[in-house]
């Protein structure tokens, strides 16, 4: 039995009651201004703001796409991961499965809300994948600027989609050659998408799927 196979209760029971709930019929985005979700899901600058807005949801990448993370993450023979975005942990264990399926390695991820990381690593101690991950708290910006090693072989991408750009620029000098860098919801990031989809760039690019750009560093 493979790792993934043997977390699939958690999971399950994890997209679960992420799919009972949206944030999208919560108060707080009820009284929000008509357009005002749109241009704060595009904001460089008050991107805190919406992401407090959604600290009790778990926002998961689908079921599909964990699958996906599954996959690349274990064809590929990944041992360096870094994560945006870690919110309740569902994508990191999906990540962190395909490290321990690996023979081992090293996640880290990001995550601006405190009660959000605690959930994550409540979860991940549920799947028994704690020992493969560190989550750093606070703004992405900062912790992922400091102490990221080289040769990181995986990236996902799945926080604020207005700072994608940003944080490709951090991790970028650690990319290891055939580097996967996979952007969930990208089409809300069309600075970044030019980026990675230009000629000369650096990376070859596609779309995947409805929501997903998939992109390997080529060095």
């Amino acid at each position: 039995m493979n790792t993934l196979t043997s977390i699939t209760a958690l999971l399950n029971r994890l997209f679960t009651e992420s799919e009972a709930t949206s944030p999208v019929n919560s108060a707080a985005f009820r009284d929000l201004p008509e357009g005002e979700l749109n241009r704060l899901m595009h904001s460089k600058t008050e991107y805190q703001q919406l992401y407090s807005h959604l600290k009790d949801f778990a926002l998961p990448v689908s079921r599909e796409t964990g699958a996906l993370l599954y996959m690349l993450a274990r064809s590929s023979k990944a041992r360096s991961i870094v994560e945006f975005g870690t919110s309740f942990g569902i994508s990191t264990l999906h990540l962190a499965a395909a490290l321990r399926d690996n023979g081992g390695g090293h996640l880290i991820g990001s995550e601006f809300e405190a009660d959000k990381a605690q959930r994550a690593r409540q979860n991940l101690a549920a799947g028994g994948l704690q020992d493969l991950v560190e989550i750093r708290e606070g703004d992405a910006l900062q912790t992922l600027a400091v102490d990221l090693p080289d040769g990181i072989d995986l990236v996902l991408l799945d926080g604020a989609k207005s700072l994608y750009m940003e944080v490709l620029a951090l991790v970028q000098k650690h990319l290891c050659p055939g580097a996967l860098i996979i952007a969930d919801n990208a089409d809300y990031s069309p600075e970044y998408l030019a980026l990675v989809r230009a000629p000369g760039s650096g990376f070859l690019s596609i779309p995947f799927a409805e929501d997903v750009e998939l992109s390997m560093w080529l060095g």
